[in-house]
């Protein structure tokens, strides 16, 4: 019998793009380092992976994690030294998938996520299943700034679809995103979330009043073109 994959969170901070669509490297922040530290352990993922190519953040991260896990934040806050445990740091993706490889003798993927739509995506659905079927490591790439660079996005081996595709307002923290893709992805079945990420309403934008109204579309069948 096979092993189940393991779902690895990764938050990159280079390469993603500023709003002009360039190639930048964001800075780390504590509050996205604490975030998602607690998601892996709220949702049982592997590490949480924090990818930037420069050695003074990637100082800071060690200096965070060693606060709150052999230092005195560890020692008031034992949640939170659990959870900070979940946290590695690393230069860039290939390292991480080096590390992943080494330890785990096992193939890594790379899972892209973007606000923007894109042309092949893959279900919800069907990323389910193939975290259930194993063995793998997957690399969950979350960007920051505004998002993965194309390159990224490209290079991947599976892209998932926007969490609302046709949102009129399309900018989710990156800690929000998260925690709703780690949901629809980890969450058990019968809660009833709507594994493929199409909503089964849609917000229609007055402008003039600068306000939102949910249009009720239809519930989804079990059928998915992306599977």
């Amino acid at each position: 019998m096979s092993c189940p994959a393991v779902l690895y969170p990764v938050l990159v901070h280079y390469p993603v793009v500023d709003r002009e669509g360039r190639e930048i490297t964001a800075a780390v922040t504590n509050l996205d380092i604490h975030d998602l530290a607690r998601m892996a352990v709220t949702y049982t993922t592997g590490a949480v992976w924090i990818v930037t190519p420069l050695a003074a953040q990637r100082q800071l991260v060690g200096e965070i994690i060693r606060h709150w896990t052999v230092g005195r934040g560890g020692r008031v806050n034992p949640d939170r030294r659990a959870a900070l445990m979940k946290i590695r740091v690393a230069a860039d993706l290939e390292e991480v998938a080096a590390v992943l490889e080494r330890e785990e003798n096992r193939p890594v993927y790379q899972v892209a996520t973007s606000a923007a739509a894109g042309e092949t995506v893959t279900s919800y659905r069907r990323l389910r299943r193939l975290l259930a079927g194993g063995p793998g490591s997957y690399l969950l790439l979350f960007g920051t700034a505004w998002g993965l660079s194309r390159r990224l996005l490209a290079a991947a081996d599976y892209r998932l679809p926007p969490i609302r595709p046709a949102a009129v307002y399309n900018h989710l923290p990156v800690r929000a995103a998260a925690a709703i893709v780690l949901d629809r992805l980890l969450a058990p079945a019968e809660r009833g979330w709507l594994p493929t990420g199409r909503p089964d309403y849609e917000l229609q934008a007055n402008e003039e009043e600068h306000s939102y109204s949910i249009v009720e579309g239809e519930q989804e069948n079990e059928s998915d073109p992306t599977d």
